[in-house]
């Protein structure tokens, strides 16, 4: 069985590699698309809007509800690609515990 000392160390390292792990995510865009790639949404992986990009032919003033749900449509899918990401990278530290 491990010391304390030792299980204080290695969690410690761990620690200190998820902190990276959540800058790298952070410092990472994340792209989502609507139905047929009309509506681009651009984020990072602390979940701020860095860009929103339209195709001119979703762009209708008679049909705003249309470009609404095709922008709601592309942040969602950028904030999946975000939540799926983050688990990948930091759900492998919950193995790694040493307690």
């Amino acid at each position: 069985m491990m010391n304390m000392q030792n299980m204080m160390r290695q969690a410690q390292k761990l620690q200190k590699q998820m902190e990276q792990s959540q800058a790298e995510l952070a410092a990472t865009e994340f792209v989502g698309t609507s139905a047929q790639n009309l509506v681009t949404a651009t984020l990072t992986g602390d979940k701020k809007v860095v860009k929103i990009d339209f195709d001119p032919a979703v762009v209708d003033a008679e049909d705003i509800e249309t470009l609404s749900d095709m922008t709601v449509q592309a942040l969602n899918a950028a904030l999946e690609r975000i939540d799926e990401t983050t688990k990948k990278k930091l759900g492998a530290f919950a193995g790694k515990l040493p307690f």
